[in-house]
């Protein structure tokens, strides 16, 4: 099939125009519309109705709305797109009989800068102060970790395996219920011990090491470390720990805790673990606003850079997107369709919170989407975000023009359905076709078969091609196609395209060109040729 690595790099480095000797972008965050964008208006416009419609239960999650409030904001080549926030900052109280939601005269509306519980976003900071330590030599990512918290019981655990989540460290701790004080909590953590390295474990306990392990290199409390080496630098000045009394009234709602002694939680950390340890901790404990979020976003797809701020050399941005091994970047997601859906490439970025938060950006479209949410307000258990997250991301994915083959007459594209076997069967025009594919990896899949009488099929070999590029299928493809039109020529006389989809994520789609009228298309649609997304 296709070498990714290769393709991907040349699609990159087509796709982004940047200063000479770089291969990211130079744009500077600025309103626009999607027009300004070259982006497809109506499914701009489709963003709010969607994220509101998750704040009621839905035929596909009954029961509960997914959040009682969200702000979302989405931006493409440096133009925010679109901003806004649907819903309630607080809609719940706790009663003397549990959770009561409130009148809607005494909610808290979602603002555009409300303040959100960042939950595991946190964890991207760390990792950005760990590069920037390794960037300026004074940390070593191969080294143990030890050399620089003596203290620590997995001797042999590294920054890198810390990163990547493969340091053999377990995934959680009740660290909160076990000890009394901060200190032990602490000490307990880097007491723990690790297994084997080498298997993907996502562990909070790792991310608390690394947050001690930048106190100790940098000699600044994490609190101010992020702030000198990120919020500060980028000028994020909603985001940062602890929010104190001017921002709290800002801050969304989480959970409600009684079983720690809590109540309902609002301004202060949601993790229970990151709360024991004084609301300061590398896995969890920063709320931001989805502006100052934005500026994050953008300086990691121009490099590490925004408005003449660097916080990260290329060369750290490059090595922290490139997969270390099951879609896991230093520190980051790679590729992640669960909530990426049709924005994931394999280079595609980002992470989640546990509270309903989340990144997404894709630096082939030089794009990003903010999701941030109380998905915990009022009870955790009510609702899982990734539903809301994919139809977001799938829309904006949508919003991106698809140019149009090279082949003449009308392309034909498989409808965006999940859980679907969609068929498309045609002739090849003057021995050849196109095809652009674009899909979740393994799990969706196109198939081309052909025919001589009409009856019996069998999968066509194909050798497909796009410009320098050749590849080679068996007859199914699956996974990232490189946003391209690929050419296949054929004796065929009969060809059936069949595009199955599984329950839940999707890429951007299939699209077929070059074909002479169908005779049957079931769940296909004709389309005009550079108008489709």
């Amino acid at each position: 099939m296709i070498k990714l690595p290769s393709l991907v790099m040349s699609v990159l480095v087509a796709a982004t125009p940047a200063p000479a000797g770089s291969a990211f972008a130079n744009d500077v965050l600025r309103p626009g519309t999607a027009r300004q964008a070259g982006l497809l208006p109506d499914r701009i416009a489709a963003l709010p109705v969607i994220a509101a419609a998750y704040l009621e239960p839905t035929l596909d999650h009954p029961g509960h709305p997914v959040y009682a409030g969200a702000t979302v904001l989405a931006a493409h080549r440096g133009l925010v797109v679109s901003r806004f926030a649907v819903g309630d900052a607080v809609r719940y109280t706790a009663g003397p009989d549990g959770i009561v939601e409130l009148p809607t005269d005494q909610r808290v509306p979602a603002r555009t800068d409300t303040l959100w519980d960042l939950a595991s976003i946190s964890k991207l900071f760390t990792a950005i102060l760990v590069l920037q330590q390794a960037e300026a030599g004074r940390l070593d990512l191969d080294a143990p970790v030890a050399r620089y918290v003596p203290e620590l019981a997995a001797a042999h655990v590294t920054a890198r395996q810390l990163l990547t989540h493969t340091s053999g460290l377990p995934a959680w701790l009740p660290l909160h219920l076990r000890y009394p004080t901060a200190a032990q909590r602490l000490a307990a953590a880097l007491a723990t011990p690790a297994g084997p390295a080498g298997a993907h474990v996502y562990s909070d306990i790792g991310l608390i090491v690394l947050g001690v392990l930048v106190e100790r290199v940098t000699g600044k409390p994490l609190g101010q470390a992020v702030r000198a080496g990120v919020t500060g630098p980028l000028g994020m000045r909603s985001t940062g720990y602890n929010p104190g009394p001017a921002l709290r009234e800002r801050a969304a709602a989480t959970e409600h805790q009684p079983a720690v002694g809590r109540g309902m939680v609002r301004g202060e950390v949601h993790d229970e673990n990151a709360w024991a340890l004084g609301g300061v901790a590398g896995h969890a404990g920063l709320f931001s606003t989805a502006d100052d979020l934005a500026i994050l976003c953008q300086a990691l797809l121009n490099g590490g850079t925004h408005r003449g701020r660097r916080i990260l050399s290329e060369e750290s941005v490059r090595q922290a997107l490139t997969d270390h091994g099951d879609g896991r970047g230093l520190g980051f997601q790679l590729g992640e369709h669960t909530y990426m859906d049709g924005m994931a490439s394999p280079i595609t970025f980002g992470h989640t919170g546990f509270t309903g938060t989340s990144v997404v950006i894709d630096p082939i479209d030089r794009s990003f989407l903010i999701v941030l949410s109380n998905r915990v307000h009022p009870d955790r258990t009510w609702a899982r975000i990734d539903v809301a997250r994919r139809a977001l991301a799938r829309t904006l994915a949508q919003a991106h023009p698809i140019p149009g083959p090279a082949a003449t007459g009308t392309p034909w594209r498989a409808d965006r359905r999940d859980g679907a076997v969609m068929t498309l069967t045609a002739g090849p025009a003057h021995g050849s076709f196109q095809i652009w594919y674009d899909t979740e990896p393994r799990n969706d899949t196109v198939t081309v078969e052909s025919s001589a009488d009409g009856i019996t099929w069998a999968p066509l070999p194909m050798t497909l091609r796009s410009g320098a590029d050749v590849a080679t299928s068996d007859g199914t493809l699956t996974g990232f196609g490189g946003r391209r039109w690929w050419r296949v020529h054929t004796d065929a006389s009969r060809l059936r395209f069949t595009y199955r989809t599984d329950a839940a994520s999707q890429g951007r789609g299939v699209l077929v060109a070059g074909i002479r009228q169908p005779y049957t298309a079931d769940g296909w649609t004709s389309s005009q040729a550079g108008a489709e997304r």
